[in-house]
């Protein structure tokens, strides 16, 4: 190969490899980019809402089922976040506790929930999670994104009457309507 031919090939690799080596830079510059902006960027869920739209929901309420009494316990909606101590009791005893907690996530509402058997133990591996599907004034209603159990969760309060709306496998739902009571009776 001539000298000048050499030469003319060295200077096309080195013309191509700054070509690359260019869109190469470009290319992660703007991937960089793109993940800082999506980083950055806040992509709640559900709709729109703050823990006070959920202000209606503390109090006590009970319910016979049978031969059991369902208890919930809302203390109130508060720093971001509302949580729930629920009970089911009878004459065999206490049969299942369960623990609920609504939290403000990225502009929208968050619901967790695990059940447990007497002495604590968890009757699932993980929380229930399940992120907010709709609101209203007296209504929320929750649709589930993780862990074991019913596919969608909501409550309403009408009056002296909060109502649970529990999802079930084949799309129905089962409403458990319980009255408000005094802790001090």
């Amino acid at each position: 190969m001539s000298k000048s031919n050499a030469l003319y090939r060295s200077e096309q690799h080195k013309a191509g490899t700054d070509t690359m080596a260019g869109t190469v830079k470009r290319v992660l510059g703007a991937g960089m980019l793109a993940m800082s902006l999506l980083a950055s960027h806040s992509w709640a869920a559900g709709p729109a809402a703050t823990i006070e739209d959920l202000s209606w929901m503390t109090g006590n309420y009970a319910a016979d089922l049978g031969p059991n009494t369902l208890e919930e316990n809302w203390i109130g909606a508060e720093n971001g976040s509302i949580a729930a101590m629920v009970r089911m009791s009878g004459p065999e005893g206490t049969s299942m506790f369960e623990m609920i907690t609504i939290e403000e996530v990225d502009g929208s509402l968050v619901l967790h929930l695990q059940q447990f058997d007497p002495g604590y133990q968890p009757r699932t591996e993980a929380p229930l999670k399940m992120e907010l599907a709709m609101i209203t004034d007296n209504h929320v209603h929750f649709t589930k994104i993780s862990g074991e159990g019913m596919p969608t969760l909501g409550y309403t309060r009408s009056g002296e009457t909060f109502t649970i709306h529990v999802g079930q496998a084949d799309g129905s739902t089962r409403d458990i309507p319980l009255q408000v009571r005094s802790l001090w009776n």
